[in-house]
């Protein structure tokens, strides 16, 4: 017998439930540090400071969960990885997203500002993710903002409705671009919702936000036990993003390139991304010594070592939505473990715009939990056959 076969290998989908149970705890975090930081997006709050506060929350309650040491393969001792997946991202109106600055380059949010907060967090490297957009202050807002966000909010309700068992990836990115056209909005290009799969935020299979000359995806049918990243991204432009003047600070280590760097600074710089962020995606803002963050990452983009999140940005005077969340595909059904409902934004956003389709409408008044409606439809049958009983 083989060495392989002697070990049993770790199951790591939501087969095993020890890993629907990692999910959904990561997913409670995550909604608590988002409804966090939407709540601190106030009139000249510092971005910096939002995304600092986001991550210390994400840092702060993975901690305090499964601290027992496990014992692993060969009796060695293993410590459960956990915390940040992907840093908090502050953007906002015609910026796309990855906007994480440094202290020193941050920026404040206006009232009226149309507002993207993007996270991630892991426990044992099962991944949680979210995003929400806010418009900062109470005032009520009846243009193309509040057109873009409800296109990018049903868009994603769409999605919830269609991610399940049997379905395909082309079904959904369809629903976005019909959306899009209710709201007079295009889905911004390049964006993708990725399977999540353990230490894996970019998984292979993706759905793509909009199909476009040099970009398509393979057509593929979500299976039981899978877990998605449902990235909705809308705008009230073209729907392409350009580079920006701002620095990049979100990056993810190539695990496929390595190369031995030059400078003591570089080195330093990369000895911490491989020891802290071997394979999730990070900000240079937790690199202890900015100085080092600053120089270390320059080499390091040069020999390849690092994959970059850059910040794109729509045209002027364009505004940017997103919502993001998490689904399991489980035996009960599609369930949504992350993402904040809309709230305030019930009441504040006043689109010009409403769905017309026939079909969208249908999808989107439909249940996005068919279990629970069938429970309801029995119990009720139950109920009714009682009744009968009771007349007779």
């Amino acid at each position: 017998m083989s060495d392989n076969e002697s070990e049993p290998e770790e199951i790591s989908d939501l087969s095993n439930p020890d890993v629907t149970t990692k999910y959904r705890t990561a997913g409670d975090i995550i909604n608590k540090a988002l409804a966090a930081v939407v709540e601190a997006c106030v009139d000249e709050a510092d971005v910096a400071t939002l995304c600092e506060l986001g991550d210390k929350i994400m840092e702060e309650e993975t901690g305090k969960l499964y601290n027992k040491k496990l014992k692993g393969k060969d009796d060695k001792v293993r410590k459960i990885e956990k915390g940040i997946a992907f840093p908090t991202c502050v953007s906002m109106n015609e910026l796309v997203g990855h906007y994480s600055p440094l202290k020193g380059e941050s920026r404040p949010v206006k009232a009226g500002d149309v507002v993207k907060i993007d996270m991630a967090c892991h426990i044992d490297g099962f991944i949680a993710a979210a995003a929400h957009t806010v418009v900062v202050g109470a005032d009520k807002v009846e243009d193309k903002r509040a057109d873009v966000m409800m296109a990018a909010w049903n868009g994603a309700e769409a999605a919830l409705r269609l991610v399940q068992v049997g379905n395909t990836n082309t079904q959904v990115t369809e629903a976005f671009a019909k959306v899009a056209s209710e709201f007079n909005c295009k889905p911004m290009q390049g964006v993708l919702s990725h399977q999540l799969k353990k230490h894996v935020i970019d998984g292979n299979r993706v759905i793509i936000g909009a199909e476009s000359e040099g970009e398509k995806v393979d057509e593929f049918e979500f299976e039981l036990n899978e877990v998605y990243c449902i990235d909705v991204v809308m705008s009230t432009g073209e729907g392409k993003g350009k580079e920006t003047e701002l620095r990049n600070t979100v990056y993810k280590r190539a695990v496929e390139t390595s190369y031995s760097l030059k400078t003591p600074k570089a080195r330093q710089f990369i000895s911490e991304v491989n020891k802290r962020f071997p394979a999730l995606p990070f900000s240079l803002r937790a690199i202890e010594d900015e100085q080092v963050a600053r120089v270390g990452v320059v080499e390091a983009k040069r020999h390849e070592l690092l994959d970059e999140y850059p910040v794109l940005r729509e045209r002027e005077k364009e505004i940017v939505a997103q919502f993001k969340f998490t689904v399991l595909l489980l035996p009960g059904g599609t369930k949504r473990i992350t993402g904040l409902p809309l709230g305030p934004l019930e009441t504040q956003l006043a689109p010009t715009c409403t769905i017309e389709d026939a079909d969208l409408k249908q999808l989107l008044a439909s249940s996005a939990n068919p279990k629970k409606q069938k429970k309801k439809k029995k119990a009720a049958e139950v109920e009714g056959d009682k009744k009968d009983g009771d007349d007779k």
